[in-house]
Parts: structure tokens; sequence; C-alpha cells
């Protein structure tokens, strides 16, 4: 005999293979849903009494088949019952996303911050800010989570060190949380280099690209990080750093780095190291990074030997990387991201110098090179698709009763990134 628990965990399980189903095959009607989950009639008529009276599915008219009987009633979901609020912070700004149930934009905003390093407490006061902007706008609509993603490995729901901030371990979802007593739903941390990964990697197979079963993605705009993918889902590894690409040494007297090693890839790929080779003078923190990207941007575009020969130098370095992780982990592709795609032809000709030797002598082992599509929104497209899982995974989240929500906003939809 099923015990309450067991039965409860089937039937979460159950209203997530029809609710999945219509998200992704709808309007459908009833008996498609059984064919296709396997579940009997009966059942796939209760389950999807739940989600209509949780507000998830409705009726979207019927359709009449080819021979007798009566019309079949299709069903679809229903988008704007459900709000994910996603954050991307930064060293020096904070850009948040909310989208509904079907990935589409509904708000956007984008805000500095002027915290000082070292301190999460006005970080965490000013992503709090932002959320609840956001947060009051949602009449109607169920808050389903509010995932923030942060420069840094997640370990245990706590950001294990964030360099960029001066940040040693620090529970910034607690602290969020703090300033927002009323919020109705969990807080969840999330590394940005790993939500990014995930939306490059379902995006390009949107657009045709077959990944081997081990996929490393690395991607740039202050530091360089990364993500590691294996069968299309990320793996972390034992301490939450699996893929993060911009501490591997790639040479054994280089410059210092601030994670305490020497020579890490960070050193001669990070905009720091590719201002300085171009001759563009030192980075500082206080600067506008994307003031220093556009210029080192320009220079390149006009052919300007020493920006030209910084960013050969630098797909050296990247290019030792990459052997590195494709020896250790056996990945079969490296994914391009941030300002490394931006500046994939420049960086590429270093790259492929490094990888020919492998190539010739290990040429039955393939190694490619793809370029991200997503731009500087990956991570907060694979932010949304996490918050978007946790209620297609367990749509009791969703309360019963009331379900008015609000229309999805008149704005594009996201990039699909999959399921």
């Amino acid at each position: 005999m099923n015990r309450p628990a067991d039965s409860a965990a089937v039937r979460r399980t159950n209203l997530s293979r029809v609710l999945r189903y219509i998200e992704a095959h709808g309007p459908c009607a009833r008996t498609e849903i059984a064919a296709a989950t396997g579940l009997v009639h009966a059942s796939v008529t209760a389950l999807i009494a739940d989600l209509i009276g949780r507000g998830l599915v409705e009726e979207a008219g019927a359709t009449v088949s080819g021979g007798r009987g009566r019309p079949r009633r299709l069903l679809r979901i229903v988008p704007g019952r459900v709000w994910t609020v996603v954050v991307q912070v930064n060293r020096w700004d904070i850009r948040l996303r909310v989208a509904d149930l079907a990935g589409s934009a509904v708000h956007i905003e984008r805000a500095p911050h002027r915290a000082p390093a070292g301190e999460p407490e006005p970080v965490a006061e000013a992503i709090a800010q932002v959320v609840a902007r956001a947060v009051a706008q949602a009449d109607g609509a169920h808050l389903g989570r509010v995932v923030i993603a942060v420069p840094g490995p997640v370990i245990g729901g706590l950001v294990a060190a964030a360099i960029p901030f001066g940040w040693g371990a620090t529970d910034l979802a607690a602290l969020v949380a703090e300033h927002l007593p009323d919020l109705p739903c969990p807080v969840e941390l999330v590394n940005d280099a790993n939500m990014a990964a995930l939306a490059e990697y379902h995006a390009l197979a949107v657009a045709g690209t077959s990944h081997p079963d081990t996929v490393a993605y690395i991607r740039a705009d202050v530091g360089v990080g990364g993500g590691l993918l294996i069968g299309g889902r990320i793996h972390s590894g034992s301490h939450g750093m699996a893929g993060e690409i911009g501490h591997v040494p790639v040479s054994l007297d280089g410059p210092p780095c601030k994670c305490g090693s020497r020579g890490c890839l960070v050193t001669y790929l990070g905009l720091q190291a590719l201002t300085a080779a171009a001759g563009l003078g030192a980075f500082t923190p206080g600067q506008d990074a994307a003031a220093v990207r556009a210029e080192l941007d320009h220079r390149l575009r006009s052919g300007d030997p020493r920006a030209l020969a910084a960013l050969h130098d630098a797909g050296h370095a990247l290019g030792a990387a990459m052997l590195a992780v494709a020896s250790a982990a056996d990945a079969g592709e490296a994914i391009l991201g941030g300002y490394l795609a931006d500046w994939a032809p420049w960086l590429t000709p270093g790259i492929d110098t490094r990888l020919t030797g492998r190539r010739t002598a290990m040429s039955a082992v393939g190694f490619a090179v793809s370029v991200g599509i997503l731009g500087a929104d990956a991570t907060l497209h694979g932010a949304v698709h996490v918050g978007r899982d946790r209620i297609l995974d367990d749509p009791t989240a969703v309360p019963t009763g009331d379900s008015g929500a609000p229309a999805t906003a008149d704005c594009a939809p996201p990039v699909s990134i999959g399921h």
C-alpha cells in the first residue's frame, strides 16, 4: 500500500508530465496527452482538472477529427499565471528580467549599484530593490521563484567565493530575502557562467548544432569563467567549480592571479590583461568596462597592430586551456561566450595554432569550437530556464483558487533554450 508521501510524489510527477507535454505541444487534446504520456484517460482528466484549478492550463476551443464523434477539446498553458524573476549581478550593475511560463519577457530592468568591494550587504540591498519593483507589478501572477546569478562557485546555496566582489563564503540569497520579508517565493542562487552555458548549449542546438556528450563553455566579460555540460546538463563538480576555466594555469611562471596561483588563463584573457597588451593602459575597477571593450573592439576592427597581437596571444593561451579541458574532462566541444564570441575571428588563429598538433596526432578525437549566439543575455536566459523548470517539475507549488493573471507583455520572446 502506498504511503501518502509516495502518492503525493507520484501525483507531482504525473502533473509535471502532463504540464510539460501541453507546454511543448499545445494546444492539444486529452486523448493526445494520454497517448503521449502513457497515462490512462481518467487520470489525465483528473490531472488536467487540477492544472486548470491552479490556473496553469485552460481550454483553447475544440477541433473536429476526420471521423464521427464529439469534437476534441483543446488545452494550452496560461503563460501569465506564473512569473520567474531572474537577476544577474555584476561588479558594477544588476540586470533583471521577469519571464512568464512560456519564457517571454514581461519586464526588463538594468540598474547600477555602488557597493564597495568586500561588502555583500549593499549588493543584497540593491538586488532586493530591483526585485521589489518587479514584484509590485505581478498583479494576479504567481511568483514562482527569484533566481540570482552570481560570478562565483555556488555550493549548498552559498557563494563559495566571489573574487570580483572580494567576498568569501556568503549566503547572498538569505541576505536578499531579509530585505524582502513578504516575498511569497523562494530565492535561489546559481552560478552565472553555468546559466550562460546552459542557455547557449540549447540555443545552438535549436539552431542546428549537434553537440558531443561533454561540452565546455568559456566566456569572458571582465574576468573569465565557464561551465561544463554532460549530456546537456550542468556538471558542477565536487565544489561547484567544474568548467571554471579562467583559473586553469596555462603558464608555470606567468603573472600572479587573485586566486592565489600564477599564470591562470584570466591573466592572459581577462579584460585587464587584454587592454594592457593592446596598449590601452591599465584597466582599473572604477572604469566603465563596456566603454573599454568598445575601444578595444574599435581598434581590432581598424586593424591596430597591438590590438591584433594581443588577441592572437590571448588565443594561444585560450587554446592551451582548451587542451587541458579536453584532456581532463574529455570534452569534445568548446562554446565561446561574452566578448570571446565577439572577438572569435581574432582569437581563432591563436587557438588553431595550439590545437593543430593535437588534432593531427589524434585525428579520430574531434574537438570543435563553436561561437555563442545569445550575447550578454545568455545568463538571464539560462536563469529563466531554471526558474521555469521549478514550476514545470512541480506544478503543486502553484496554489489553487483565483488564477486571474495578467497577459504577457507585448514584447519579443527570448530565444528558446529548450527543455
